[in-house]
């Protein structure tokens, strides 16, 4: 891999970790209201997606959205800001954690609604067919939402549409507090895909340059009117499925095993630094920035003032989405 790409893969996932480490601790002191979802051990699969994307393509996200916003390159003040429900925010501080967008860069953003963002990204899709434009639409959906009516509803559409349409399992294994496989029938998500209509494929979700090299190659094939494709991506979260929650459906051994073995930052630092493409002091001067940047982001959302009431109907413009494209 190319040094530069193999150093931003890092950068970036360092980020995300150390968004995700800050913004967890404030807001069990109070500082972010309404909670969040943290995203930490799941970073490669949102920088390798990310990576293999073109600006001109369109993404839907998730309620656990943070990394996949960090990842497409948005502004982790704005972000930060917006967990602090500051007018400074992306969503002007009235979205909070699940609602970041960032329409600069295609990205339509998160939302509390399980499965949605495939509904959301399907809807882009067809947009792009209709005005014959050269991009793919993605749309995130953790595992919980392979049994959702409205998941296949839209893939069904999009199927029998030929849409160009990319469909990202953010599969960290438990939907809420229930393993998959206890509540999934046929246990086989890529068989349930295929029977669709659609083409799909597994990826290791803690390694980065899979994640890449997998999404590059179905990128292509979309494009080429292939029609639309599903990656499961296999990762795991560390954290609960949200702030604050008292986990008791998992071991402490299963949770140590994946962060010990499978950690997405640590075997992407060791394979580079074992094929001389970084340094160790380059690790840490990536991982200080990452630090820094953070502290600058807290720091701004504190400073920011809250939005005044007089601005709530401000940026209301049903049609705002599809000028967009």
């Amino acid at each position: 891999m190319d040094k530069t790409l193999a150093h931003d893969f890092l950068g970036k996932m360092l980020l995300i970790r150390e968004f995700e480490t800050v913004a967890e601790g404030l807001t069990l002191r109070g500082k972010v209201p309404g909670g969040m979802h943290n995203s930490s051990g799941q970073e490669a699969v949102a920088v390798g997606v990310m990576g293999a994307l073109k600006d001109e393509d369109v993404i839907a996200s998730t309620h656990r959205s943070h990394h996949h916003s960090i990842a497409r390159g948005m502004s982790t003040e704005a972000m930060m800001a917006e967990l602090f429900t500051k007018s400074t925010g992306c969503s002007r501080g009235r979205g909070g954690s699940m609602h970041l967008v960032d329409l600069s860069r295609n990205y339509f953003g998160g939302n509390g609604i399980v499965g949605a963002g495939v509904s959301l990204a399907m809807g882009l899709a067809l947009g792009i067919s209709v005005l014959k434009k050269k991009a793919i639409s993605v749309g995130f959906m953790g595992d919980g939402a392979i049994n959702t009516g409205r998941t296949w509803e839209s893939i069904n559409m999009a199927v029998i549409w030929n849409l160009p349409f990319l469909i990202v399992i953010d599969n960290n294994q438990y939907a809420v507090e229930t393993f998959m496989d206890r509540v999934t029938g046929g246990k086989d998500f890529l068989a349930r895909a295929k029977s669709f209509g659609l083409t799909a494929e597994n990826v290791d979700g803690q390694n980065v340059e899979e994640v890449f090299l997998t999404v590059e190659k179905a990128r292509e094939k979309i494009l080429s009117g292939a029609g639309p494709h599903l990656i499961n991506a296999i990762t795991y979260r560390y954290s609960g499925h949200n702030v604050g929650e008292v986990g008791k459906y998992r071991t402490t051994e299963e949770i140590s095993e994946w962060r010990e073995t499978r950690d997405p930052i640590s075997n992407w630092s060791a394979r580079l630094l074992e094929n001389g493409l970084i340094t160790g002091s380059e690790i840490e001067e990536l991982r200080q920035s990452a630090k820094t940047e953070i502290e600058k982001a807290v720091k701004f959302a504190e400073e920011s003032p809250f939005p005044e009431p007089n601005t709530v109907t401000e940026d209301v413009d049903s049609g705002s989405l599809l000028r967009q494209l």
